[in-house]
């Protein structure tokens, strides 16, 4: 009798394509090659990237099994695998870090060489582990983590100690929480006694939010139609509080310059909502000649920049995961959350199970709704 992993049948979440919800089907993962793990997950959570997965971004291959959040535990390995054994709790990553090649070297940017964010939805060797009725099933990006079990290259996730983090709390910095805290720590580098405004206070917004006071700053603002916000964004370090709604024909910019007290605006802003008329506004906001506006928000259109607006010496800073190096980086975000000095149970505000995918998407519409926990 062969002792060597074997595939297995279980539950995960389709999407079958554009434009369709999504359903739970039976999948079938093969067994890890040389270099991979399958994982079996214990929760995953919901980021308004696995929506815009169901619009044909970053790819339109289908059928899809969703989810890039979520931890789990090492079930099987490939012979080539030596950073993680069974029985490992981990976080899938999208992206990652080898150390060795000159971006990660030369320390510029996140965006590894060798592994880089895969956008078709296959493994390294463009074959996929996943099945669904007889088809072939691709990712979102590097992982499926709505699924029982799923299976990514092991160079793709990162252990943690099971004693150290809760795992709903691992599931949301694998992604969201943690894109904006790196934007605001690892990009825009906010310093101490600065000023620095946050556009959209979903969980990226309050990672970037919850840095920008750990970093020191004395005024954050925070910006959000969302009256129910407004609680969040102050349990996370938000000095001020703007809801556009209630503005009138005040621009957006001019408020926020004059909540800062300061001549000019804020340091920095933080774009979290991917609306393109947010960008100008975000940038209007910042001082000339020094302000830093960075973008996270993921969006679909494209956006006309005020030529005025950046001639005047500000920056503008495209941003991906924030900046953040998965390997060197998350353990930093992961021990902040274990001493509690970042308060990230606040995120939590729906749990749903695996059966009950397909309400995931309206949850996410609810004015209390910040992050849904999927329990696997």
């Amino acid at each position: 009798m062969s002792s060597s992993p074997q595939a297995i049948t279980c539950k995960g979440a389709i999407c079958w394509a554009i434009g369709e919800g999504v359903k739970e089907e039976e999948i079938e993962v093969e067994p890890p090659k040389a270099s991979e793990v399958r994982v079996k997950m214990l929760c995953a959570s919901v980021c308004h990237s696995d929506i815009f997965a169901t619009q044909g971004l970053p790819h339109a291959n289908y059928p899809q099994v969703l989810g890039h959040e979520g931890i789990g535990v090492v079930e099987s390995k490939g012979e080539e695998v030596k950073n993680v054994k069974v029985g490992d709790m981990v976080i899938p990553l999208y992206l990652s870090e080898c150390g060795e090649c000159e971006v990660c070297i030369k320390g510029k940017t996140n965006l590894c060489m060798r592994y880089p964010i895969r956008l078709n939805g296959l493994m390294a060797d463009n074959t996929s582990r996943m099945s669904v009725r007889g088809q072939k099933a691709y990712h979102l990006m590097s992982c499926a983590t709505w699924c029982e079990y799923m299976v990514i290259d092991a160079n793709y996730v990162l252990k943690v100690e099971s004693s150290a983090i809760d795992a709903a709390h691992g599931s949301f910095i694998s992604c969201g929480f943690s894109t904006g805290f790196g934007a605001a720590w690892k990009e825009a580098m906010v310093e101490e006694g600065s000023s620095v405004a946050v556009f959209g206070l979903g969980a990226v917004g309050l990672g970037a939010v919850s840095a920008a006071k750990l970093m020191g700053a004395t005024k954050i603002i925070g910006i959000d139609k969302n009256e129910k916000k407004r609680e969040k964004g102050e349990a996370f370090g938000m000095t001020h509080f703007i809801n556009p709604d209630k503005l009138s024909d005040k621009p957006l910019s001019e408020e926020v310059k004059e909540l800062s007290g300061e001549i000019g605006g804020v340091d920095y802003s933080i774009e979290c909502t991917g609306v393109p008329s947010l960008l100008n506004e975000a940038m209007e906001s910042t001082k000339v000649g020094v302000g830093k506006t960075v973008v996270v928000g993921a969006g679909a259109e494209s956006v006309q920049l005020s030529y005025g607006t950046i001639l005047y010496g500000r920056t503008l800073k495209g941003s991906v995961f924030g900046g953040i190096k998965p390997i060197s980086d998350l353990p930093f975000i992961a021990h902040k959350c274990h001493t509690k000095e970042i308060p990230i149970h606040e995120l939590l505000t729906h749990e749903i199970h695996l059966e009950d995918i397909s309400k995931a998407f309206g949850l996410m519409r609810h004015p209390y709704c910040v992050k849904v926990v999927i329990k696997i």
